[in-house]
Order: structure tokens, then C-alpha cells, then sequence
């Protein structure tokens, strides 16, 4: 079966102590979610050209051709939660999770392609963070460690 191999930014996003926030308060929390979602969280989505790839209760999965299309939502995306919590009590606080790789992206995925898939992998964090240091996107820095270190890109 032939793959597509194509560079993506994917954008992972959960949220801190759900299952605290629906323990003490399911409807609620289940509508805030909703309407953070509706309101915010999948607006900015589009407007940085992002594409939802799976949905979880309380998380999601979203594809962006770019990775600093992919920061800036995702940095939006937590400064608006802030400033939507801001008046609510700390155990109240929908607060969002969130992580980005850019890779490849491998279609079509048989077992056998797996050794193949694993040999792309460099240091996908520093990776993202070379690309968009030099943007206006807060970027912290990190430790410059490799996964596999014999095939590190950078010095």
C-alpha cells in the first residue's frame, strides 16, 4: 500500500483536572466546555487555518500546515482562557492543556513502515522551537537533548 508523507504541525489539546471539574459539577462543566469550544476554541482553530482531526470528551487533535499557525492559536487560544476565567473560583476554571509537534505525517500506516517512521524522528521540541524563536511568540527555552542522538540535527 503506498503512503503520503507530508510536513504538519499537529496542535494537542486537553483539559487540566477534568474528571475533578465533572466530579463536582457534570452539566456544568459539560456546557462551559461546550460553549468554550463554540465561542473560542474552534473559531481561532479556523482562523489560523487548522483542521480538527479528532475530538475526546475533553480534549482534541488538530492538523495545521504550519507550526507557527499552530503556536499562535494555541497561545491565543490560552491567553482568551485567561482573561474567560479571570472571574471564576480556581476549582471552577476550565483550563486547556496544550502541546505542539511538527513532523511528518505518515497516511496510510501499515506495521511495517514503523521502523521507517521512527528514523524521522530527531528532537521534534527543539525542532519547533528553532522555527519560531525568532517569531513574536513566547517561546520558552529547552534542553537540547535528542532521541536519538547519533542522528541529532543540530550542534
Amino acid at each position: 500500500m503506498p503512503s503520503v508523507r507530508r510536513l504538519s504541525a499537529i496542535f494537542a489539546a486537553d483539559v487540566a483536572g477534568y474528571s475533578r471539574l465533572i466530579g463536582a459539577d457534570e452539566s456544568g462543566t459539560l456546557q462551559g466546555l461546550k460553549a468554550v469550544r463554540a465561542e473560542l476554541v474552534d473559531p481561532k482553530i479556523a482562523e489560523h487555518r487548522g483542521r480538527i482531526v479528532k475530538t475526546t470528551g475533553d480534549g482534541l487533535l488538530v492538523e495545521f500546515g504550519s507550526v507557527v499557525d499552530a503556536l499562535c492559536c494555541a497561545s491565543e487560544v490560552r491567553v482568551r482562557m485567561a482573561e474567560r476565567n479571570g472571574a471564576l473560583p480556581p476549582a471552577r476554571r476550565i483550563e486547556f492543556r496544550i502541546g505542539v509537534h511538527q513532523g511528518d505525517i505518515v497516511v496510510e500506516v501499515t506495521a511495517s513502515m514503523s521502523p521507517l517512521a521512527l528514523k524521522a524522528w530527531r528532537n521534534p521540541a527543539e525542532f519547533v522551537y528553532r522555527r519560531v524563536r525568532a517569531s513574536s511568540i513566547p517561546v520558552f527555552a529547552l534542553p537540547k537533548t535528542s532521541i536519538h542522538p547519533s542522528t541529532d540535527l543540530w550542534p
